[in-house]
């Protein structure tokens, strides 16, 4: 029977029977009385700094007290109450408000409100079902904020390349297309030059396939085709003699005669020498260059 009855102690023999209010004739909590206050239970709805006690408390929010509740006022037809409580640290007495108009509790004396850094309608712990966090909790979120805060500063910053990105595309545009006339006429020039290339290209090309007699796709020519068409050689410049000696080579290998076990002359060897040269430089010229 105490939680209920504020700590009134009640016999076991009057149990069920009455109550500790009743039975110590004290008024119970919540009832009005004549002057129009009532007592009732006030938690605080944020921290409070008590300017009663020295130095200076925090009163945590949540803290519950037995206040005095009046009405004092009206905000068109909404009432405004007060909450008149004792700290019971100090004796000092603060007064909380209601704030009809902006929706919020306002310390009117005895005290002031926590200045929490941020925004007034940004949700506590312990309001709207938000949990209260422990140390380890509240120093992770704290982490992963930060590293929030780090994305959304890349974000911005990408966000104003972006932006500088596409106000140049619209000056662009409005610098190239101010005149459509003279806009048309650019690219109609630009696409017979272009056309024209295009066409003496497709002609090479075809005379190409033509010589050669193929009908396989040529690709255009760049800059590593040509430097590697630079470094291919086909021997000196003795194009007729070595071509009409290509050109009167058998077809099949001839057996080779044998040759004599006397040790060779160092002028036979240098002429055997020259002639295994020219003989590979005419085979070279005449497998790899089939146009000389």
């Amino acid at each position: 029977m105490q939680g209920f009855n504020q700590g009134r102690y009640v016999p076991p023999e009057l149990e069920g029977t009455t109550t500790g209010n009743k039975l110590h004739n004290r008024r119970t909590p919540g009832t009005l009385r004549k002057d129009g206050t009532q007592t009732v239970r006030f938690e605080m709805p944020f921290a409070v700094w008590c300017h009663t006690c020295k130095p200076h408390a925090i009163i945590g929010q949540g803290v519950r007290f037995n206040s005095e509740k009046k009405k004092v006022g009206y905000y068109y037809s909404t009432p405004i109450w007060s909450f008149r409580m004792k700290h019971t640290a100090c004796s000092g007495t603060i007064e909380i408000r209601t704030d009809p108009k902006n929706t919020a509790y306002v310390v009117t004396e005895g005290g002031k409100a926590r200045d929490y850094g941020e925004a007034e309608d940004r949700v506590r712990e312990g309001e709207n079902g938000v949990p209260i966090l422990t140390a380890e909790e509240r120093e992770r979120r704290r982490d992963d904020a930060f590293a929030q805060l780090e994305g959304k500063a890349e974000e911005k910053a990408q966000v104003k390349d972006n932006t500088k990105r596409i106000q140049e595309l619209y000056s662009a545009r409005e610098r190239d297309w101010d005149d459509p006339w003279m806009a048309n006429k650019r690219a109609r020039d630009s696409f017979r030059v272009e056309r024209k290339a295009l066409k003496r290209e497709e002609d090479a090309d075809e005379a190409i396939k033509d010589r050669i007699g193929t009908d396989i796709d040529l690709l255009p020519a760049t800059a590593e085709d040509s430097a590697r068409a630079k470094l291919v050689t086909f021997g000196e410049e003795e194009t007729t003699q070595h071509r009409d000696e290509a050109g009167s080579r058998p077809l099949f290998r001839t057996p080779l005669t044998r040759v004599s076990k006397s040790k060779p002359s160092k002028q036979a060897k240098d002429s055997r020498k020259d002639a295994l040269r020219r003989q590979l430089l005419s085979n070279t010229r005449a497998t790899l260059n089939p146009f000389g």
